[in-house]
């Protein structure tokens, strides 16, 4: 039996593995069940690819299919970037202007997160909520382009991080509602594969941008990063309007049948997975008094505050005076690590207990930081516990597919525990790297005296923040079925004795 108590297969051998990994379409299936998930993949998870606008560059430049993860870390990214690559230069940012940057981006990003995942759970809304709010997205990515003071930038970073808000753990709630067990857990991984890949092409598009377009219109490279994320990102946005599903209760799209419908609902019933019911303030009520968004919320948090200067690897690089090129393409491989760690770790995780692949990944992390600490190491050891630090990328699909899997039984406190883990978890966003990651400073980057030791204590709280929710499930789980048990003998000591019963 799994950690999560769900229908995982038993554990292979190394050929039956290998094919259990990319077995999406089980045999078992019954063929109008197969057809209906492949419907499902080709709609969710391309939407949210189409919606990345640098997987969808990499993905015409090399006529290939690709899944996009989460547009946060690679819009963090774009502005890292573009940081590092003219932007400190032309307005005279010597400060601490990269991190109120990012504090205009959070506090619109914690601020609109519940209401967004709330409004999300809506049948009539889950179709047309994401599919416009991405066409808002680009208008303002692009307006980026255009700034004049720093003051305007500070005014446009808020409103891409109010528009970008319910996106990420939106998806999350929206894959939950149609997906179970490693059904889940292997589309998450895959779809979570663009959050790094949208960082990592981030780096090799700044890189072309300041090298083969600078000067061009009369604009530096960093501006034109801005301007080709808008011009992928509104065009595609529009195909959500059409081929985005919502959730099985929405309005139903042209290319799914009513018997289509009428099958996604009976194996949301049989997953045990509840259709959303009234919304009202009784969501907030019942949620507090269990503990999974105390547990959630809190290991979330952690998740935020350890990982915050894994995108930041630009920074050590260009103090130790590398190129602009080396600085924006050598953090690529921290991004690539993470492609294969996001996919293959959540895959696994459908496969064996998904709390022996969190513990080794987090190692992995653990060492890492501890490596920053220690600070005076070789190089190539530092360079090596950067790109060790790539580990992480599994840890948030496991996670958002463990929320999914725990919480199936609460459509609404599904998606408040999924908006409030955005909300609080990045709320330490808008404070913490003020204190403990400076930019300047005697404590800041890239050596942050202080943030990395925080960035530890941090990892080794959200590995247990995940053991305990794992244990807290499990024991549930064991108190339900004895109970059921004690049901069980009562009606049967109750039942009246066979020569009582009549013929």
């Amino acid at each position: 039996m799994s950690d999560l108590q769900e229908s995982k297969p038993a554990r292979p051998t190394l050929w039956g593995f290998f094919k259990e990994v990319f077995n999406w379409y089980p045999s078992s299936y019954p063929s109008e069940e197969r057809k209906l998930l492949f419907k499902l993949d080709v709609s969710i998870l391309v939407f949210a690819c189409l919606c990345c606008e640098y997987t969808v560059s990499l993905r015409i430049e090399q006529s290939s299919l690709n899944i996009w993860g989460s547009r946060k870390s690679s819009d963090q990214t774009n502005i890292s970037n573009a940081y590092v690559s003219g932007l400190k230069e032309d307005f005279g940012l010597y400060g601490n202007e990269l991190n109120y940057f990012n504090v205009c981006y959070y506090t619109a990003y914690v601020v609109f997160q519940v209401p967004g995942l709330l409004l999300l759970s809506r049948p009539k809304l889950a179709r047309w909520l994401l599919p416009g709010l991405e066409v808002l997205w680009g208008i303002c990515t692009f307006a980026q382009s255009r700034v004049t003071s720093v003051h305007q930038l500070y005014a446009l970073r808020f409103l891409v991080g109010m528009l970008e808000a319910p996106v990420f753990a939106g998806t999350h709630f929206i894959l939950g509602s149609w997906y179970s067990g490693p059904e889940l857990f292997k589309r998450a991984g895959t779809w979570f594969i663009c959050n790094p890949l949208g960082s990592m092409v981030s780096g090799y598009l700044q890189s072309a941008a300041y090298t083969n377009l600078s000067g061009v219109g009369g604009m530096p490279g960093w501006r034109w990063l801005f301007i080709i994320d808008g011009i992928f990102t509104i065009p595609v946005a529009f195909i959500g309007f059409f081929i985005f599903p919502g959730i099985p209760d929405s309005p139903r799209p042209f290319y799914l049948t009513e018997s289509d419908i009428a099958l996604a609902k009976e194996r949301a019933r049989r997953a045990e997975i509840r259709r959303p019911g009234k919304l009202g303030l009784d969501v907030f009520k019942r949620s507090l008094k269990r503990w999974h968004i105390w547990v959630f919320v809190a290991t979330y948090a952690c998740m935020i505050i350890s990982s915050y200067p894994t995108s930041y690897m630009n920074l050590w690089l260009k103090a130790e005076g590398y190129s602009v090129t080396q600085v924006n393409q050598l953090p690529t491989v921290i991004y690539a690590i993470q492609i294969v760690a996001s996919w293959f770790g959540t895959t696994i995780a459908a496969i064996y207990p998904s709390w022996i692949i969190y513990t080794i990944a987090s190692l992995g992390c653990l060492f890492s930081t501890l490596c920053m600490i220690i600070w005076n190491i070789p190089k190539g050891l530092k360079f090596a516990a950067w790109y060790i630090l790539g580990l992480s990328g599994c840890l948030s699909p496991i996670l958002y597919s463990t929320v999914n899997t725990i919480v199936k039984d609460d459509s609404e406190e599904r998606a408040l525990i999924l908006g409030s883990m955005m909300t609080f978890g990045y709320s330490f966003q808008i404070w913490v790297p003020l204190l403990v990651f400076p930019t300047s400073g005697h404590y800041g980057a890239p050596q942050w005296i202080k943030g990395w030791p925080v960035s530890f204590v941090f990892y080794f709280l959200l590995w247990a923040g995940f053991i305990t929710a794992l244990v807290m499930y499990r024991r549930k789980n064991v108190t339900v079925m004895a109970s059921d048990s004690e049901d069980i003998e009562i009606i049967v000591d109750q039942a009246p004795p066979k020569s009582a019963v009549k013929d």
